[in-house]
């Protein structure tokens, strides 16, 4: 019970026993409203005595013999008896009588309307308790009528803090379920059911002689498809389609974008497809109808399933709604359901560039070849590996293996084979000469004349197009200016020649035993390549990336600090991929790599006032998921060599055998050294015993050869960025129909200083009541052409009567901090609106 209702029957009560004769007042409160705020009152000349059905008599005696000089108020909490019943009839004849009618305390002190009091009467049972009526006051509503105060009655049993039904309706959608429902329950408890209900229908449209909240949801799920849906509804689900449709898309598009309901969102989802027999009805319409339907994970399995269908029988130029597969893919991404198929959806992205681009055709010279790689053939080895990511991401691949094989069949052997010998060819036609910088000489042109200094990253196996990734991360960064080339790497492409090639030296040479060596002396170890880097560059050292990664800021600048130069050894690909139990998870190690090494660059710089910083690679790799048959194997190599692997051989001899190329360890060094190198033609292995088959390096191809170099230089200074503006193009000033469709536009390209972000854009009234619903924008276009940043949105209105005089806004919030970056007012000009179904 509220406090002004108890001051207002205490103020009563002492009026009563203002004067100095003695009086006794009899109040009986037949509903025994007032029992827990009885002794609470404070009464100034009076007493309170309890009357109970079995102690009349007394209270008789008392009153009249024991006390008869006090003020009294007898408290009965019943009805008061017949008179034939009631022993202090006579003593109330000279008495007074007290009446508290709560309703009527409760409509004045609210403020409202008499002829609302009714309404509290008949929901006197909900007042009964002090921490209901107490919530009750505290929702503050201005404006009471029927409507109104039964919405706030729903609002405090299903403990909103504000009155609305559409917050009603979420309570009960995402607190519990929707057979027996527990605040449904409690509406009944205090008679509420049938004003929930009315409230359904006017609110969206739900009518139902025997309604229940299944039904309820099934309206708003197949209104809802009904208008993204391009095609009749099933004859079985059409008479759940409201014409309502523009509150309960508003009231749909909210919940399924919320950050907090989103989940529980998905589970109605899933619970209401299987309850309409969505998959059976969904399967029969025509695929394209179904693409802007983002209610059901069912349609994006129908889409995806399509996609797999046009995939299999490589039909890249398959479209939907004018939709190409990779738009599609990307479009249904940022779709609710979204999340949940993300693997799949690059999955299918990636399959479809491996196939639209992945037959490779033959480049004449090496440095055209070499110039194409670097600049769009990479990408293949590109779309390859995050196929595979992803795929590896799922638990079940059943879909999608006819497609994993024409993926490795493309990759295979209608690219990597054919792109290894056009290599390998046009190499030897040029005697090994690419145009590139050589690997041996990195020291000599890149550190020995730096004047800052300068981090080198070396990531083992960190091949061009997985750097390529990295840089275009760095280049994304506004604080990182990166440049990306490569050089030419040693044959064999591996790890001892390779980090040698990368130190300074007079001499690289190899032993009798082929143990590398630089300058006479052993490199195997951080501790041996220290040792020679000091000699050229006295301030130097080299350290193990994994040494640095739980280093405190102190010991991390203490590496750096006096330093020129400082070689940092990171170990991610080469680790997992030269291991034939970790060798599939090459790719995962890839992402990790780019993840690690960004990051470290990033914290060098923030901890250790170090800014300049290049990335390269000791070899690249060749990575095939399928195993390469035995008999496919080239064989002859591990009896005639001191030296092998699966990609090379180095020998005093020459490997007799097809499909082998060959070159000497003096032209590869610049020394006069003739033993042989002798590598595949193409992407195949030497028969070498207990080696991993998957990933390999050693040999010569564009993927092992082209070591990449990402040249960093970090900002001290953070610069000026901004996040992607959105603006509203359609010159709208009023709003003529409950469906409108507005363009708008991203109004700069994202950059290096122009950061994407993400928006939620509707439409709300003077007071702030969302009248539309919400669309999620995702402001990421880097196009140049503002033409191709320009974006269409649809608005559903909720269906109620506007006034044309009050101000409407559409609005847009950043999503990430909620801050408001667009009002734009307009007048709501629908004529007639709620009041015929045909306008809904």
């Amino acid at each position: 019970m509220a406090e002004l209702n108890l001051k207002q029957i205490t103020d009563k009560l002492n009026s009563e026993f203002a004067s100095d004769v003695r009086k006794l007042v009899f109040w009986y409160d037949a509903n025994a409203e007032f029992q827990e705020d009885i002794d609470g009152i404070e009464l100034e000349n009076a007493k309170v005595l309890h009357l109970e059905p079995d102690n009349q008599f007394y209270i008789k005696y008392f009153l009249e013999r024991e006390d008869t000089t006090t003020n009294y108020l007898v408290y009965a909490p019943f009805a008061k008896p017949n008179i034939r019943d009631n022993h202090l009839a006579d003593t109330i004849r000279y008495s007074k009588e007290f009446f508290a009618d709560r309703a009527s305390l409760l409509t004045l002190d609210l403020g409202i309307d008499e002829r609302y009091k009714p309404v509290i009467q008949h929901y006197i049972k909900f007042f009964g308790n002090k921490e209901r009526t107490q919530k009750f006051y505290d929702l503050k509503i201005e404006n009471f009528n029927r409507s109104t105060i039964e919405v706030a009655l729903m609002s405090v049993l299903c403990k909103d803090k504000t009155a609305s039904y559409e917050e009603v309706l979420r309570s009960i959608l995402t607190d519990d379920g929707l057979q027996d429902n527990k605040y449904l329950a409690e509406f009944e408890k205090y008679d509420l059911l049938s004003a929930f209900w009315q409230q359904a229908d006017v609110a969206f449209g739900y009518n139902d002689p025997k309604p229940t909240l299944e039904k309820l949801v099934i309206t708003m799920f197949v209104t809802y498809a009904a208008k993204s849906i391009h095609t009749d509804m099933p004859q079985a689900w059409k008479p759940f389609v409201s014409y309502k449709f523009g509150n309960i898309i508003a009231f749909m598009d909210n919940l399924m974008n919320s950050y907090l309901y989103g989940t529980r969102f998905d589970e109605i989802s899933e619970i209401i497809y299987n309850a309409i027999n969505g998959k059976n009805y969904l399967e029969k319409m025509e695929v394209e109808t179904l693409v802007d339907c983002n209610i059901f994970a069912g349609v994006d399995e129908l889409l995806m399933s399509w996609i797999i269908g046009r995939l299999e029988n490589e039909d890249i130029g398959a479209k939907l709604n004018g939709k190409t597969i990779p738009e599609l893919c990307v479009e249904r991404r940022k779709q609710h359901f979204g999340k949940n198929f993300r693997s799949e959806y690059f999955i299918l992205q990636n399959a479809f560039d491996m196939i639209a681009e992945g037959k490779y055709q033959s480049v004449s010279g090496i440095k055209n070849l070499v110039k194409k790689y670097m600049e769009t053939t990479y990408k293949i080895d590109r779309y390859y590996r995050y196929f595979y990511f992803y795929f590896d991401k799922l638990e079940d691949t059943t879909q999608f293996e006819k497609i994993r094989e024409l993926v490795e069949n493309i990759y295979t052997n209608e690219y990597l084979n054919r792109i290894t010998v056009n290599w390998n060819n046009e190499f030897a036609d040029i005697d090994g000469e690419t145009g590139l910088t050589l690997q041996r000489d990195f020291f000599a042109r890149h550190i020995n004349y730096s004047k800052d200094r300068v981090v080198v990253i070396i990531s083992d196996a960190l091949r061009y197009e997985v750097a390529h990734t990295l840089f275009e991360k760095m280049q994304a960064d506004e604080k990182c200016n990166a440049s990306i080339g490569a050089m030419q790497g040693v044959l064999p492409s591996y790890t001892p020649l390779g980090m040698a090639s990368l130190l300074p030296h007079k001499t690289i040479e190899y032993s009798p035993s082929y143990d590398v060596l630089v300058d006479g002396k052993a490199c195997s170890s951080t501790e041996q390549r220290e040792a020679v880097l000091k000699e050229y560059k006295v301030n130097s050292k080299c350290v193990q990336f994994d040494s640095m990664k739980t280093m405190k800021q102190a010991d991390l600048r203490s590496i750096f600090t006096g330093q020129d130069v400082v070689y940092i050894y990171h170990n991610q690909i080469d680790a997992r991929g030269d291991k034939a139990a970790s060798e599939n998870e090459v790719f995962t190690a890839c992402e990790e790599a780019i993840e690690e090494i960004y990051t470290l660059i990033k914290r060098i710089a923030s901890q250790a006032n170090t800014y300049h910083f290049i990335v390269t690679a000791d070899h690249g790799f060749i990575y095939k998921r399928d195993k390469i048959q035995a008999t496919d194997k080239i064989a002859g190599a591990a009896s005639k060599s001191n030296s092998v692997g699966q990609r090379y051989s180095v020998s005093a001899e020459e490997i007799k055998a097809d499909g082998v190329c060959h070159t000497t360890v003096g032209k590869v060094l610049g020394s006069v050294d003739e033993r042989i190198v002798s590598f595949p033609l193409a992407s195949d292995i030497f028969k070498v015993a207990g080696a991993g088959q998957n990933y390999v390096h050693g040999g010569c191809s564009p993927q092992e050869m082209l070591v990449p170099m990402i040249d960093v230089k970090v900002d001290k200074g953070k610069k000026e960025t901004s996040l992607a503006e959105i603006a509203l193009v359609s010159l709208t000033s009023k709003i003529t129909n409950l469906i409108t469709t507005l363009d708008f536009v991203q109004t700069e390209p994202v950059s290096d200083i122009v950061k994407e972000t993400s928006y939620r854009v509707y439409f709300i009234s003077d007071n702030n009541e969302k009248i539309s619903n919400e669309n999620i924008v995702i402001a990421d276009k880097k196009d140049k052409d503002t033409t191709k940043r320009m974006f269409r949105l649809r608005f559903n209105f909720k269906n109620k009567k506007y006034d044309k005089s009050q101000k409407y806004y559409l609005v847009a919030y950043d999503d990430k901090n909620d801050i408001e970056v667009l009002r734009h007012e307009i007048i709501m000009d629908i004529a007639f609106a709620d009041d015929f179904g045909f306008f809904g």
